[in-house]
This record gives C-alpha cells, sequence and structure tokens, in this order.
C-alpha cells in the first residue's frame, strides 16, 4: 500500500481521520501489528500528512482498540439473524470505529457519525454494505437514546 493509502484529499479533515482510522481498523483485524505504537508511526507516515493532523484517527484508533470487545458485543446484538463472522472486514471495521463514536464521543452528534460513516462507505463497500451499515448504525442510535441531532454534553 503505497498511494492507495492516501485519504481523499477533498474531504473534510475530519472525515479524513474518520477514514484514516477506519482504514487502520481494517489493517489491524487482517494483520494484527507485533507493535502497536511503530505500526501507527509507520501508518501516518504513509498518509501524507503528519499525525499531528490525524490526532482524532489516533483518538478513534485507541479507543476502538481499548474497548473493541464492547464494541463486538454491541455488534453482535444488533446485528439479529446474522453470523457475526460473517460481517464483511471492511463494514466491520466501520462500524467499530461509528459506535465508538456513538459510545463515546458524544460531543459529535449521532446523524453526523452516521452520514459520515455512509459517506466514507462510498469508496470502500457496495449499495447493500451502505443499507447494511446503515440500518445497524441507526438501530444502535435508537437504542443509545441520544440526541440525534445534537451533541450530547
Amino acid at each position: 500500500m503505497d498511494n492507495d493509502l492516501v485519504v481523499n484529499p477533498k474531504w473534510s479533515q475530519r472525515r479524513q481521520n474518520r477514514c484514516a482510522a477506519f482504514r487502520f481498523i481494517f489493517q489491524w483485524e487482517m494483520n494484527p501489528p507485533e507493535n502497536l505504537e511503530s505500526d501507527l508511526d509507520e501508518y501516518f507516515l504513509r498518509l501524507e500528512q503528519d499525525q499531528e493532523y490525524f490526532s482524532y484517527a489516533v483518538e478513534l484508533i485507541a479507543g476502538v482498540l481499548e474497548k473493541s470487545e464492547i464494541l463486538d458485543s454491541i455488534i453482535g446484538e444488533l446485528v439479529e439473524n446474522w453470523e457475526f463472522s460473517r460481517i464483511a472486514k471492511v463494514e466491520l471495521a466501520m462500524l467499530r470505529v461509528a459506535l465508538f463514536e456513538l459510545k463515546y464521543r458524544l460531543d459529535v452528534p449521532p446523524v453526523v457519525i452516521i452520514d459520515e460513516t455512509l459517506e466514507i462507505s462510498r469508496d470502500f463497500s457496495s449499495e447493500d454494505s451502505r443499507k447494511f451499515l446503515n440500518g445497524v448504525l441507526d438501530k444502535a442510535m435508537l437504542k443509545m437514546a441520544r440526541p440525534t441531532r445534537k451533541p450530547a454534553v
């Protein structure tokens, strides 16, 4: 992965950060690093921006990795009639990042998180996958009982 790693420069910085986080989580799922810190350093070097630019991505990655068991448990509850192991790894990575934000980033309105996830998914998944993501995230938003259009803090 070289230039294909670069996130869309037309996107806002926050969307680029979400995308970088999702892509790292996907990579982590496929091939867990032996040394997370050095893998993260190398990853951000290849993104053509400094790590400070991707500080939100770093926060998301750290949070998803720390809370992965909780997030996976939530995903398992939300995907009725669907084996967890059958969820495509791309969608799983997107769900983990989005659910981390929904559950732990109360400063970001849920509709923004869902919209951003669906926009990023346009570059990485099919229309059916986007419908799946939207359905799961809508369910999650309802279960979390947060205000949908404004921050909860």
